[in-house]
């Protein structure tokens, strides 16, 4: 098994965890305003996007650079890796490629704990990556403790790069926020993005 086989349902079976879906879990994050690159970034990469309407394109275009911002923001205080292996736990099903992973660490050559934020990407289908997202953020909480650096919550978002929808592990729940953010609302995107970094 790995995580793209989870779906939310074996997730909370399998780990004994509990979801808590409302709206509007993250109104009150502060939002981070933009750089003018973002902005011109976003804008000259949506069209291509939409033009070749690929998974592919997605995390690399409008992605990537959503979490390059962020990483400029904090001052280099973070790292990202992408399309990185994170097998924590083999017989638990804990293996496999995540699309992307934010880590408290400035560390450039390996995953470094913590690991804070897991961005998984999809063509189309938010809920479809819920499960996998979710069993992510469970990897990366273990990898967090094995490494001696608990922290209190792990912060998840599944996205098709025009939409954010954002997830938190914090003991045995997962609240799943059931607003959606927009592109258009990259600033409130980016504060959400900040809570996990301070």
């Amino acid at each position: 098994m790995a995580y793209s086989e989870f779906n939310l349902e074996r997730v909370k079976k399998d780990f004994n965890l509990t979801t808590l879906e409302r709206l509007n879990i993250f109104a009150d994050a502060p939002e981070v305003e933009s750089s003018q690159w973002l902005k011109d970034t976003l804008q000259y990469y949506q069209p291509i996007v939409r033009g070749s309407n690929s998974e592919k394109a997605r995390s690399e275009l409008i992605i990537a650079p959503i979490l390059v911002e962020l990483k400029r923001q904090k001052n280099e205080s973070v790292n990202l890796f992408s399309g990185v292996d994170f097998t924590v736990d083999e017989a638990k099903g804990l293996k496999g490629i995540c699309d992307f992973i934010v880590t408290k660490s400035p560390e450039v050559f390996i995953i470094t704990a913590p690991v804070i934020t897991i961005v998984e990407a999809k063509k189309e289908n938010i809920n479809a990556g819920l499960g996998q997202c979710a069993a992510e953020m469970v990897a990366a909480r273990i990898f967090n403790e094995r490494s001696g650096n608990e922290i209190e919550a792990i912060y998840g978002v599944v996205t098709t790069g025009s939409i954010w929808q954002f997830l938190k592990l914090q003991g045995q729940e997962i609240e799943i926020d059931l607003s959606e953010y927009y592109l258009k609302d990259v600033n409130k995107i980016l504060g959400i993005l900040a809570i996990g970094i301070t």
